[in-house]
């Protein structure tokens, strides 16, 4: 059994399903704007509090290195509930965290957001397909956390 679309009957049906698909587009364009300027604006803000704090972050000197500020050791929250409190006290570090889960969870919103497009589209091939990416994704969350 093939899954195909069949063309519209009429012109103003043809015409009705490229509004809905370009109101797809344009909805799944904007999904992602401004997922990506509200993780910029909350990282920058971020950046903001935690050099107000720390001044001597600035100026690149020490031993800072990648490992240091991504082990278990660091500073940095890395769990939701060291983020919660990071939050609660305002720290950069915190706000940084947040902005970057932002940006993370922005593609995974573009990806639910396409399930219900296609859904009211009555479009079952695509519907199913893209449930699939969204399953895929968050397997790949569950199994990257153990």
């Amino acid at each position: 059994m093939r899954l195909t679309r069949q063309p519209p009957a009429t012109p103003e049906a043809a015409k009705e399903m490229e509004e809905k698909i370009r109101l797809t587009e344009i909805t799944i364009s904007l999904v992602l704007r401004i997922g990506v300027s509200i993780s910029v604006l909350v990282f920058i803000a971020g950046l903001v509090v935690m050099f107000v704090h720390h001044p001597s972050y600035a100026t690149f000197s020490g031993n800072m290195s990648f490992h240091s500020l991504t082990s278990a050791t660091s500073q940095f929250p890395h769990s939701f509930s060291a983020l919660s409190t990071s939050l609660s006290k305002g720290e950069g570090r915190g706000i940084i965290v947040l902005g970057t889960m932002i940006l993370i969870l922005t593609p995974i919103l573009r990806v639910a957001v396409a399930i219900v497009s296609f859904s009211i589209e009555k479009d079952p091939a695509m519907t199913l397909v893209t449930i699939f990416v969204m399953l895929v994704l968050i397997l790949s969350f569950l199994l990257a956390g153990l």
